[in-house]
């Protein structure tokens, strides 16, 4: 069995089973759950896991006649304040009485194979 080969830290692929963009270093699709490949060092690495935000939040329609529409909007900045990404994540309406709960979390984890080298860059 041939040793997996790292990418650059950053570097993306897409899921074969929903499709979905993802890290290149990723053994499990974060979207769909799908394992992709074995790792044998899987646990351990998820032990190093962690996540710097999580924000929960819900809304509920008040009793009353109508429905509201709403999109769910996930925008992406970088340190000069200029949008890198910005995605229609999920749409949907509310009817009187129904509630919607989202919630956002990012998920960090140390570049394996790569050190800190100058301000925000990592390389070999």
């Amino acid at each position: 069995m041939s040793a997996q080969r790292q990418g650059m830290p950053g570097a993306t692929r897409v899921c074969p089973h929903c499709k979905a963009t993802i890290l290149e270093s990723a053994s499990v699709c974060p979207a769909c759950r799908h394992h992709l490949r074995f790792d044998s060092d899987a646990n351990a690495l998820a032990a190093k896991r962690f996540s710097p935000l999580r924000v929960e939040g819900s809304i509920r329609h008040p009793p009353s006649d109508g429905a509201w529409e709403y999109s769910m909007v996930l925008s992406i900045k970088n340190d000069r304040g200029e949008e890198i990404t910005r995605q229609v994540v999920g749409v949907g309406a509310l009817f009187s009485g129904e509630e919607r709960t989202f919630t956002l979390s990012v998920e960090a984890f140390e570049a394996v194979g790569y050190k800190a080298a100058g301000k925000g860059r990592l390389r070999r």
